[in-house]
């Protein structure tokens, strides 16, 4: 019998490390897929489509071979797959969406921290001469703060788990939650965690009900001079909104890993913005997550064509291919 074809988009993976590792269970094929023609090329053939952040609209699910039947997805996020095209077109998707839990919320919790105790400007003004504390204006004491949490899965009870012995209290928004963790306030709305919190931290998929979460209206709506974290997804947050209310001291300070653009534009009003602190997209990332994403991706999709089962991840959709 022959093994499964795997066909991976390239720059995914370290391919080396793949092939010596699972190229005893599958043929693991990789190659560009910006194109159609490339993704008709790659596939052809083969039973599975691996992507990360790679963009999978419906155009090139058109174009892939009839003989794929899943695509898996390596990371948490689906909003680079058109879920609706995929469904239609009989295939399954999987992904991964505990592999760098404790990464991402630990990445949170540090940016956070950092943007509550002003480390850059106290790191900027050693260099610069050693100035006072006062310059960098009020710091309120951590075990006073309220902190909110928009989207309470995996990341964001993680978030929550690490703060509430730190801070003074962890609130909480969603809808869809079944249960919240110990010692956290579950908030009826929005707009009330919104007014509530010091620092307000984003873990929400994106999609069409939360693209723009944080508009306009809603960033003039949170509480003066308070904080935002988003190590989720750039798209929930006006980017230019959120500028235009650091300069004006409404929000007091933004910490982000992702934004709707990467990588960021060289003209992104972010740029010019105060009290911001950013990292490349890298939240997930630390000595064991990448590995961990990658092997159990790959298991994952084989697993899905020989056994139709998954071990680590989800099954987002069960298509009959």
């Amino acid at each position: 019998m022959s093994k499964p074809i795997l066909a991976v988009a390239a720059g995914a993976f370290d391919s080396d490390r793949l092939i010596e590792h699972f190229g005893g269970e599958a043929e693991l094929r990789f190659g560009p897929i910006g194109t159609a023609d490339q993704v008709a090329h790659l596939t052809d053939g083969a039973d599975a489509l691996v992507v990360t952040l790679q963009p999978v609209r419906e155009a090139l699910i058109g174009s892939l071979a009839s003989s794929v039947k899943v695509i898996g997805r390596a990371g948490v996020g689906l909003d680079t797959i058109d879920l609706e095209a995929a469904r239609t077109a009989g295939l399954s998707v999987i992904n991964q969406p505990t592999y760098g839990t404790n990464e991402v919320a630990s990445h949170g919790v540090a940016m956070l921290l950092a943007l509550q105790r002003r480390l850059l400007a106290y790191d900027r003004y050693v260099r610069q001469g050693w100035q006072g504390s006062s310059r960098v204006g009020t710091i309120e004491p951590l075990d006073e703060m309220v902190v909110g949490i928009i989207g309470c899965g995996h990341i964001g009870s993680a978030v929550a788990v690490m703060l509430r012995g730190l801070v003074g209290a962890v609130v909480a928004h969603d809808p869809l939650a079944g249960a919240f963790p110990d010692g956290v306030e579950s908030c009826v709305s929005l707009d009330e965690l919104l007014a509530r919190s010091d620092a307000v931290s984003l873990h929400v998929p994106l999609n069409q009900e939360t693209k723009g979460l944080l508009d306009r209206d809603r960033l003039q709506a949170v509480r003066p001079g308070a904080l935002l974290v988003n190590v989720s997804r750039g798209g929930l947050i006006d980017e230019p909104a959120l500028a235009e209310a650091l300069h004006r001291g409404q929000i007091g300070g933004a910490a982000l890993d992702v934004f709707e653009t990467e990588p960021l534009p060289a003209d992104s009003p972010l740029l010019d913005a105060p009290n911001t602190l950013f990292s490349p997209h890298s939240a997930a990332y630390s000595a064991r997550s990448s590995w961990r994403l990658a092997s159990w991706t790959i298991e994952d999709t084989l697993a899905w064509i020989t056994t139709r089962d998954v071990k680590h991840g989800n099954l987002v959709i069960k298509g009959d291919r």
